[in-house]
């Protein structure tokens, strides 16, 4: 039973990536190691090629009961099956996406380092808020996220909440206390092993 004040993982896919190998490089992190949700974040506008990806990786998290979500593409959530979105403009279109989906869908916002966008996104329907980077990243606008929003949020605030953005071994040690999830992407797909480099930063949450 994993301990229930430690942060989940909320896995993110590269922005680009091979239907030849990628599918099979996620299956051995999911399977080496707890992850919370999926996000297929997918720089491609290309609805077809978006589409063949969230088959592929449908797949493989629901296999495994793990859900998986979408960037920005909220037509194509009911359509492909999906469980919910990860909308990038704040709060915007939390409440229309809220309604489109139906109470089941996952809704969540990014906020960058906006108290205000992140309460408003709450309010509006959002199952959790996104903020970051909180390292030196182009996530963004590359402000970054500092730990003193996160202690806020966490102290004030019931909506869960991810930390994103340049996760390094130092920021899960020092956000594990005040995040709900850490959203890990590039950090680890840019390694030869995904898995082991997800081991490293899960074993600095202490």
């Amino acid at each position: 039973m994993a301990d229930v004040e430690r942060p989940q993982i909320y896995l993110i896919t590269p922005p680009d990536f091979e239907l030849s190998g990628f599918p099979d490089r996620l299956a051995r992190v999911l399977d080496a190691h707890p992850v919370a949700c999926v996000r297929l974040a997918l720089a491609s506008k290309d609805e077809d090629r978006v589409a063949r990806a969230a088959d592929a990786l449908r797949e493989i998290t629901h296999a495994r009961d793990i859900a998986l979500t979408i960037e920005t593409h909220v037509q194509l959530v009911e359509r492909l099956g999906l469980d919910g979105v990860h909308l990038t403009d704040g709060a915007r279109s939390v409440r229309k996406t809220r309604k489109e989906l139906g109470a089941d869908a996952i809704v969540g916002a990014f906020c960058g380092t906006s108290r205000h966008d992140g309460m408003t996104a709450g309010e509006a329907g959002a199952d959790y808020i996104s903020f970051g980077p909180v390292g030196d990243s182009a996530l963004g606008d590359g402000t970054r996220a500092e730990t003193e929003l996160f202690t806020w949020w966490s102290e004030m605030i019931e909506v869960p909440v991810v930390a994103e953005g340049a996760i390094t071994a130092e920021t899960m040690a020092r956000l594990a206390p005040v995040t709900d999830f850490f959203g890990i992407g590039e950090e680890i797909w840019r390694s030869d092993d995904p898995a082991a480099a997800l081991a490293a930063l899960i074993a600095a949450m202490g």
